[in-house]
């Protein structure tokens, strides 16, 4: 099955554009929501991560406090590393699992015919690159991000904070195979998709239904 993986920095466009995917026949994998559904509680992984940033990010039954763990773990690229080295190993053994065909070797069809990675936190994910066909960027200017996190309410400093912790658009384009660029924020971003879809050979896909037929 081929995979890409979508890079994109805070306010890029890029869940629009993994959601987009989505509606075209992809398989969507949020790692955001794959590491979430590892913090299962008492096990390993959470273990390690309140002894990292504290026992108090466990709430009462041992689950992780989501906010807490985020305003520590993303204070400073120096945590958001330490929580990477954490999380990350475990996430790519989990991913390995959902994207690797486990029929390669028989005549069997996946059930879909591209996986989307979303992919919100690059920095120290380089390593399951690999697993990757495509590194596809969605980019957008840092000042066109800031005044979309704002305008959709998130507070100044809250953005500022968070994308201190993330690579400049340049570096992040560097990782890419493909750019697609967002700053517009207009249907140009899904003409641009619908492009991608068409060298492909996604074009006719149009929903999972179809994909599966």
């Amino acid at each position: 099955m081929f995979t890409v993986f979508v890079l994109g920095n805070i306010a890029s466009g890029k869940s629009t554009a993994c959601r987009y995917l989505e509606s075209h026949g992809a398989m969507l994998i949020d790692l955001d929501e794959l590491a979430k559904s590892l913090y299962v509680p008492g096990s390993d992984i959470v273990n390690a991560l309140a002894e990292e940033f504290g026992w108090d990010i466990l709430d009462e039954e041992g689950g992780i406090r989501r906010s807490i763990l985020a305003s520590r773990a993303f204070a400073s690229p120096d945590s958001v590393a330490r929580l990477n080295g954490l999380v990350h190993p475990v996430l790519i053994e989990q991913l390995s699992l959902r994207i690797l065909d486990p029929f390669c070797c028989t005549v069997s069809s996946p059930r879909y015919p591209f996986a989307v990675v979303e992919v919100s936190a690059p920095t120290g994910f380089e390593d399951a690159f690999g697993l990757a066909d495509e590194i596809l960027v969605i980019s957008a200017p840092l000042a066109v991000r800031r005044e979309r996190a704002i305008h959709r309410g998130m507070e100044s400093s809250d953005f500022d904070a968070r994308s201190a912790c993330q690579p400049d658009e340049a570096s992040l384009c560097n990782l890419a195979t493909t750019v697609i660029d967002n700053a517009g924020g207009d249907n140009s971003l899904f003409e641009q998709l619908d492009a991608w879809l068409v060298r492909h050979g996604f074009g006719d896909v149009t929903d999972k239904e179809e994909a599966d037929a």
